[in-house]
């Protein structure tokens, strides 16, 4: 019932954002022109040449996952992984079950491998070194923004300072996911938390802890796998930014891409927070106050977060036909409800030992 109750919640959240911002942009007649307009004379070809690039930067993003695996010592072919990543990003956008797509990753690798432990803790650590990718380059962003562009550019005061503000986020972000990965990897705290499994009612559960704490540990010496996973995911975040700057050079309007390259991660990160289904409505919302604040026409950025989803649900969609084929040959094992439970412990390991 609590699954379903939330499941609902996401859906009316999806609908009720989106039923605000067409009610916005459409209800006066103005807007509704300029948005229409915008969204008819596109040029498809960039938009197809942005649905590609998607593509690639999910395929990059995969290649991250693999790297962070091979440090673990899991040995698990670049197709497979970037197989399980494809099926993540269609779980994330598509279905509303509160089944997210990092379980659904890490599922299928801990099948694959039978190694659930290290399945988990390396879809965790995924996460955690992508978020840190897409936070540097908001860092590196905001400081060109402030710092670097010339002076006149940036002669609104206001402009400045919120940009400033929006850096200052993004580092104390920045140095918060730094800290609390550099935790999960130290060596004496994940004894001391050890410990606390002495305690009877916890014994049972040590050797999961034991399990889980090895993975972590499979990281903490491997610093060159760590550093090409973190410059592959800065590669995958400017990959992501650069399908928005396509996404706008074939629109009738403009963004600094400079501007972009500020906003997509720190969108993209605000939109990791599962009050949506596949980030409907957060995201356009989102596209719509941010580029507010350089003075970006709402019904272009608008027009922009409806392209933008669009090519995020295209690219998604082999993910949906390689989970169907594996289904069909695994039977009715693989089916939704057969999984939910498994897929329920999975979660519960990797939160247990965060």
């Amino acid at each position: 019932m609590k699954d379903k109750l939330i499941t609902v919640l996401k859906i009316v959240i999806s609908l009720g954002l989106m039923a605000y911002l067409f009610y916005r942009f459409l209800s006066d007649p103005l807007d509704r022109t300029v948005l229409l307009n915008t969204l008819t004379t596109a040029n498809y070809w960039y938009l197809l040449l942005a649905l590609v690039l998607y593509v690639i930067a999910v395929i990059t993003n995969a290649l991250k996952w693999h790297i962070l695996l091979r440090a673990q010592g899991v040995p698990v072919p670049l197709g497979a992984v970037a197989n399980y990543t494809f099926v993540g990003f269609f779980f994330n956008n598509f279905l509303p079950a509160n089944v997210g797509g990092d379980i659904m990753r890490g599922y299928g690798l801990a099948r694959y491998t039978e190694r659930s432990a290290e399945a988990a803790v390396s879809v965790v650590v995924d996460r955690i070194i992508g978020t840190l990718a897409f936070m540097f380059t908001a860092v590196v962003a905001a400081l060109l923004v402030v710092y670097v562009i010339p002076a006149e550019q940036n002669a609104d005061q206001s402009l400045t300072d919120s940009l400033t503000y929006v850096g200052g986020v993004a580092i104390i972000g920045t140095v918060t996911i730094a800290v609390i990965f550099a935790m999960m990897l130290s060596h004496r705290l994940r004894q001391l938390i050890g410990k606390l499994f002495a305690i009877k009612f916890l014994q049972p559960l040590q050797p999961l802890y034991q399990q889980l704490s090895g993975a972590f540990g499979a990281y903490r010496y491997q610093y060159g796998a760590l550093l090409g996973a973190f410059s592959v995911g800065v590669a995958t975040v400017l990959l992501t930014g650069l399908v928005d700057v396509i996404i706008v050079a074939g629109l009738p309007g403009k963004i600094n891409p400079i501007y972009i390259f500020l906003f997509n991660p720190i969108i993209a990160v605000a939109l990791a927070a599962p009050i949506s289904i596949g980030g409907l409505g957060t995201m356009s919302l989102l596209y719509v106050y941010f580029y507010g604040l350089v003075g970006t026409p709402g019904t272009l950025a608008f027009a922009l977060s409806l392209v933008k989803q669009a090519i995020i649900y295209l690219g998604s969609l082999p993910g949906g036909v390689l989970w169907l084929r594996r289904r069909t040959r695994g039977g009715r094992n693989d089916s939704i409800e057969g999984q939910t439970e498994e897929l329920k412990g999975v979660e519960r390991s990797v939160r247990e030992s965060v």
